[in-house]
């Protein structure tokens, strides 16, 4: 897989700082790490990842929400994570149940970036 321009919502900064190292070494450049819905949607619509890894369910805010936001104006594929069961509704896409290891990860990625390909 060719690298992406990933942007992570992630409200843990740990968990957030993690994540976007585990992707730098996967070959990906990490275009930001932010925490809260908020700040999701603007730096989506300004940043234009190729992918969004978001945590379903934000301190301040909804995962949900953001990707639902970004995708009135642009599709970018996502991935959710979550520490418990969540229900994406129409969204889909792939879920990664925290902890997940880094091959869980990678599937994730190919899938997400698979079906907005199709």
């Amino acid at each position: 897989m060719s690298s992406l321009r990933i942007l992570i919502v992630e409200d843990n900064p740990i968990i957030g700082m993690l994540l976007a190292e585990i992707l730098r070494t996967m070959g990906h450049d990490v275009c930001a790490v932010v925490r809260t819905e908020q700040d999701g949607v603007a730096t989506a619509l300004q940043s234009l990842p190729d992918l969004m890894i978001v945590d379903a369910k934000l301190a301040s805010g909804s995962g949900i929400a953001v990707v639902e936001a970004v995708r009135q104006v642009r599709r970018i594929p996502h991935v959710f994570m979550s520490g418990g069961p969540v229900d994406t509704g129409t969204l889909g896409g792939p879920v990664l149940s925290k902890p997940f290891q880094e091959s869980e990860l990678a599937r994730a990625i190919a899938v997400a970036v698979a079906a907005q390909a199709a």
